[in-house]
């Protein structure tokens, strides 16, 4: 009987996942599934280093243990459930965007609990874009170089965040310069230079293609941390008042290995940030998550189904609808358990390249998630330092795309311009799109390209108009 049952059981699943008709094998995708898992694997200590950093309107942060485990939970929930619906080898986890603008932007004016309620608001939204077509027809509108300058800013941005983190870039608490290199102009802190070794490591493993290349580095800097402190022990920062300690944690082995996840994070929002900032203000935060979830999934989904090759000559790849639906479902579920909104990650690429073609390799990665819940201990050790190296090289490998913008054109130059620079500068995602979209509208339609301009693009750049003026808007209704 089972020897007539197995072959059953894998013929179903070949069929179901189109295994063979994908020119792939059972081998391939589960090797594929493990490497894209190794690929990813930092997000389940970078995700809570990110967001566990925010302080938000009340004086409140979120648990890093807390964090770590509904980060694991989520991507691994989010990835099987990708691969069972849309059956493609694309992987979820949080977006290192959107934990960004939700930590240093959006908590400084509601609670996290708010904030995560803003997400699910955000993915329900971008449920609805996707079954009824409109999100197709709202990406298609954006020019593909507004497209490449906000993954650029963001890229930018990141980076930026990494560099400050680490303590590479710190302020002079002058009006000019603002910011200087370390400490008065040096690198002078232990901390740092574990940094700066981290991004070098890492840089050489990415650089020659080696798989997991960034977990690898963040293990390598954080032996090298524990090693530091164990050899000069320098101890925590204190908020300032010791400069030279590690910034949120100090390298040190747990006391355990494994330990029941604390889920404790999971339901924990809420839709009060409506009436602490008022609707306008509030609806304009999820306008910029929208944008963010948005174009960040379409883009990369598009990039990896090409690498795949399961894209046609338009970039359509199979259950491009459920896919779309599915992507905003791991918003709604990224804010519904505080790990912020999951989507669609780069890094299953690597997989890719192993060969991966099908959603069985999301299975294998999903549950390789779900098991790292039970290790939460074990992300404690690593310092934020460390941590910062891999947002400096994920955010070099965002702004590579800026290969793709056309310069030669000014009309485009500038609205692109403003897009990747005022993100950082101003330590705002939302900030960086919305100068962008309008610079395009304003400088293309009085150059004399105003009918290349679709109407759903007028539509956003007036409502970005709101959104810087939203202060006085307030209190005009006030």
């Amino acid at each position: 009987m089972a020897s007539t049952t197995a072959p059953t059981l894998k013929n179903r699943i070949d069929g179901f996942f189109e295994i063979t008709k994908r020119g792939s094998t059972f081998s391939a995708e589960v090797r594929g599934g493990l490497v894209t898992f190794v690929a990813m694997a930092y997000i389940v200590i970078l995700n809570p280093i990110i967001l566990s950093s925010g302080v938000d309107i009340d004086g409140n942060s979120l648990d890093f243990a807390q964090l770590s485990a509904v980060t694991a939970l989520t991507a691994g929930v989010m990835t099987i459930l990708f691969g069972l619906v849309a059956r493609l080898p694309f992987s979820f986890a949080a977006g290192l965007g959107i934990n960004s603008f939700l930590a240093f932007s959006v908590v400084g004016q509601v609670t996290w609990a708010e904030a995560m309620g803003l997400v699910v608001i955000n993915g329900l939204f971008i449920v609805l874009l996707a079954a009824t077509g409109l999100r197709r027809l709202i990406f298609e509108a954006v020019p593909i170089q507004l497209k490449i300058a906000i993954t650029v800013g963001i890229g930018l941005f990141i980076a930026f965040i990494g560099f400050v983190n680490a303590g590479l870039v710190t302020s002079t608490g002058q009006s000019s310069p603002p910011v200087g290199l370390g400490s008065g102009g040096s690198i002078a802190t232990l901390p740092t230079v574990i940094f700066v070794l981290t991004l070098l490591v890492s840089g050489v493993l990415v650089a020659r293609k080696v798989k997991g290349a960034l977990l690898i580095g963040i293990l390598v800097g954080t032996v090298l941390a524990l090693v530091a402190e164990t050899l000069i022990p320098v101890g925590a920062s204190n908020g300032g008042e010791n400069p030279g300690g590690w910034g949120l944690t100090v390298p040190a082995l747990p006391t355990q290995i494994f330990s029941a996840p604390d889920l404790g994070l999971i339901g924990a929002f809420n839709f009060g940030s409506f009436e602490r900032i008022g609707v306008l203000a509030a609806l304009m935060l999820v306008f910029t998550l929208v944008f963010t979830n948005f174009f960040d999934a379409m883009g990369t989904m598009t990039g990896l189904s090409k690498e795949a090759g399961l894209a046609d000559e338009k970039g359509n790849f199979p259950r491009l609808k459920s896919a779309l639906i599915v992507e905003g479902i791991g918003a709604v579920a990224g804010g519904a358990t505080s790990s912020s909104s999951n989507t669609v990650f780069v890094e299953s690429g690597a997989g890719i390249g192993e060969g991966a073609r099908t959603g069985l390799a999301n299975i294998v990665t999903g549950v390789l998630f779900v098991l790292a819940m039970f290790l939460t201990p074990l992300t404690s050790i690593v310092p934020s330092e460390v941590a910062s190296a891999a947002l400096v090289i994920v955010g070099a490998m965002m702004m590579a795309q800026i290969r793709d913008i056309h310069w030669t054109e000014y009309s485009s130059t500038l609205p692109v311009f403003l897009t990747v620079t005022i993100m950082p500068l101003t330590y705002s995602i939302a900030n960086g799109i919305g100068a962008g979209f309008i610079a395009w509208v304003i400088l293309r339609a009085l150059s004399g390209k105003a009918r290349e301009i679709s109407p759903l693009l007028w539509v956003v750049a007036v409502g970005f108009l709101v959104y810087f003026a939203r202060g006085p808007i307030e209190m005009l209704f006030a």
